[in-house]
């Protein structure tokens, strides 16, 4: 239940392009010039905390990107796509359903409330959730385009951390703030085989789905495009370059879709399944011993990493379609295939793949691959001036705690905070824009040192964990069975 990012798949992937910018709202707190919070990155999760933040009295805030306007996965925004969470998971609407950022809102501004409403839609297009992500960056003075991030360290004469941003045509700013929170987003990941064929040489024809929407045109004019990755990102683009087939399927071409899970596997979206989605399984989830959690997120990949059943249901329909009258369709799926060995090969390339039931190996040869591998979190490089005051976990990630602040030296008083960047300590609701609001929710709480907005004790039916048994291991005073 995911847009990694989505995206890939449901989540919030690209929140803010590595660095980041945006400028101060409203209220003012502790020293002149000292913002009470500065956020580096304004992708969907820090722009939920900007616009929860928005009015909060007593709180001075700032958020910066890089990018000279809001932009949410560009290279995926295809016709006919459609957000994989209920409309109601906005920016806002999950944590204060009166704010005035809220989609329906954004919809009542468009004249747009009546033609929704006709159209019966819960998943709304992506396209327009880019939209209506714009239209509140580009109405909250809080946020701050064309500002890069280059570096952050703790100030100890100013008891405050230090935020150098540099806009594009080369003017440096310097501000103070008592809390950081990073929403830098993820970066594309592509299997290692691969890895090689990124570069100049190869471009356009070996590319990460996040730059497809860049290099379409030229795809769908090559004679075979091998995409590799069973999330929704990789599903979309096999059904599009399929779309550019002609009628009988014998123009455009050859889709070729490789996958390492066992299978092209739709998304887990049960009602009860969904509550792995909640506050309640966050808190079981961080109680568990970290090898237990590393396990627990690989095999949940079907709850993450799947597919929608419409996206499914619609790739089959066109593979239908092109059998009419006996024909071959020009395409094949191949699930439980791992990539082991990519070349060039000629004008194309040579991929030595190997079946990991079968342990056996092919070889594929096509003109273009597409790497729909999805997204990782990564440490922005502004960091590296405070590394040393960052308590790193022994595989080199952040250590946080359950309001998402990061374990830092004794000697830094302020609060560093992240966004989908816990994956390995909060589970697979991390990049999930189901969250996204609750999450900045219970920062904004935190930052403020009181209740702004209330957060639910209780999200869902299921207990996670033994009856009576607390997120800490100990027993819990409340009865065992709290919904009978």
């Amino acid at each position: 239940m995911t847009e990694h990012s989505k995206p890939d798949e449901r989540h919030d992937s690209t929140g803010s392009s590595g660095s980041t910018g945006s400028t101060g709202s409203t209220g003012s707190s502790g020293s002149a010039g000292v913002y009470d919070l500065v956020g580096v990155g304004i992708g969907p999760f820090n722009l939920s905390l900007a616009a929860l933040s928005d009015g909060a009295p007593g709180l001075r805030t700032l958020f910066l990107d890089a990018k000279p306007a809001f932009s949410w996965h560009p290279g995926l925004l295809l016709e006919g796509t459609a957000l994989q969470v209920p409309f109601l998971a906005d920016l806002v609407t999950m944590a204060d359903p009166t704010s005035p950022w809220s989609y329906l809102n954004y919809l009542r501004e468009h004249d747009r409330m009546f033609p929704f409403f006709f159209s019966e839609r819960f998943h709304i297009p992506r396209r327009e959730y880019d939209h209506y992500c714009r239209w509140v960056a580009e109405h909250l003075p809080s946020c701050r385009f064309d500002a890069r991030v280059t570096e952050l360290e703790w100030d100890e004469s100013a008891d405050a951390f230090a935020v150098t941003h540099r806009s594009a045509g080369g003017a440096v700013s310097r501000v103070l703030a008592r809390r950081i929170v990073l929403g830098v987003g993820t970066l594309p990941v592509v299997p290692e085989p691969l890895r090689p064929l990124f570069t100049p040489a190869h471009a356009g024809r070996v590319l990460h789905s996040a730059d497809y929407r860049t290099h379409r045109a030229r795809l769908a004019g090559l004679n075979d495009v091998t995409v590799v990755g069973a999330g929704q990102s990789g599903a979309e683009v096999a059904l599009d370059l399929l779309r550019h087939q002609d009628g009988d399927g014998a123009g455009g071409p050859y889709v070729r879709w490789l996958a390492r899970t066992p299978a092209f596997a739709p998304m887990e979206y049960s009602k009860i399944g969904l509550e792995h989605f909640t506050p309640d399984y966050i808190r079981y989830f961080r109680a568990l011993p970290e090898e237990r959690r590393e396990r627990l997120v690989r095999e949940q990949w079907q709850l993450y990493k799947g597919v929608s059943e419409e996206t499914l249901g619609e790739i089959h329909d066109e593979l239908y379609e092109r059998t009419i009258g006996g024909t071959e369709p020009r395409a094949a799926l191949h699930p439980g295939v791992a990539i082991v060995g990519a070349e060039s090969d000629g004008d194309g390339y040579l991929l030595t793949c190997r079946h990991t039931e079968q342990d056996e190996l092919f070889e594929v040869r096509t003109s273009a691959i597409v790497s729909a591998t999805g997204y990782a979190a990564a440490r922005p490089a502004f960091l590296d001036a405070m590394a040393e005051l960052v308590d790193w976990d022994d595989k080199g990630r952040y250590q946080i705690d359950g309001d998402y602040r990061v374990a830092l030296d004794p000697r830094v008083s302020g609060a560093l905070y992240v966004q989908n960047a816990e994956l390995h300590t909060h589970g697979i609701g991390a990049p999930d824009l189901t969250l996204g609001a609750w999450r900045a929710a219970t920062i904004l709480n935190a930052v403020a040192g009181r209740t702004v907005l209330r957060v639910p004790e209780r999200a869902a039916w299921t207990t996670f964990g033994a009856p009576g048994v607390t997120a800490a291991g100990m027993t819990d005073a409340v009865p065992a069975v709290v919904h009978p």
